[in-house]
């Protein structure tokens, strides 16, 4: 496993290394301490995961997140702040961000969320969910029975943060069949977008079938 961790503060970096060592038996790590040393990285290497820091001298967190989806849509980007601002989580979570992870977190929080995320899920801090208006109060309950193992698998990789030209090519269909999937994911929540899938479907306990055979 490749981990690239993007924080201005060389300390904040090995301590991370040290906490992940519980992440995987074979774990490798790379280090960037700005948006442009990250894209440099992930333009020359293999990453499983970034880890990126938003608040850092030089850049808005946002679009640094921002531009490593738009140059590498197909890695996984955990989110880590001192920050918990949900409105700000919600932004993160609407460039493509896998997940967000406060930094006052404990080591066994931050293990738990990385390893989720790694599975293909997608993790949100506590208060971001009870800060996420909730529509099935006000519309029709969620209807995640009704979903194909298609709309599903295409609803589990959009709520990664993955385009829909990436999920196409994955799933080997047809960029149309994307929406058209999603569509009806989107109507089965109750939501309208894929932000709102994601606290959505965090709140519903949707996730890959593998992490609930864990």
């Amino acid at each position: 496993m490749h981990v690239l961790l993007v924080d201005d503060h060389e300390m904040f970096r090995q301590g991370m290394r040290f906490l992940l060592t519980d992440l995987n038996d074979d774990i490798d790590f790379t280090d960037a301490g700005t948006c442009e040393e990250a894209l440099g990285v992930l333009n020359n290497a293999e990453i499983d995961l970034a880890l990126l820091d938003l608040n850092m001298p030089g850049t808005d967190g946002i679009n640094a997140l921002q531009k490593i989806r738009e140059a590498h849509p197909g890695v996984q980007i955990a989110v880590l702040s001192g920050m918990e601002d949900p409105d700000l989580i919600r932004d993160a979570i609407d460039q493509g961000a896998s997940g967000f992870v406060p930094k006052a977190s404990s080591s066994e929080v931050l293990v738990a969320a990385l390893k989720l995320i790694l599975a293909g899920g997608v993790y949100l801090p506590q208060a971001a969910l009870n800060a996420a208006p909730d529509r099935a109060a006000v519309e029709d309950s969620p209807r995640t029975d009704l979903l194909s193992e298609r709309q599903t698998d295409v609803l589990l990789k959009a709520i990664q943060g993955k385009p829909n030209k990436v999920i196409a090519r994955e799933m080997n269909i047809a960029e149309g069949t994307v929406k058209t999937h999603l569509s009806a994911a989107f109507k089965a929540l109750g939501v309208h977008n894929r932000t709102e899938a994601v606290f959505a479907a965090a709140k519903l306990g949707l996730r890959p079938p593998a992490l609930d055979q864990s």
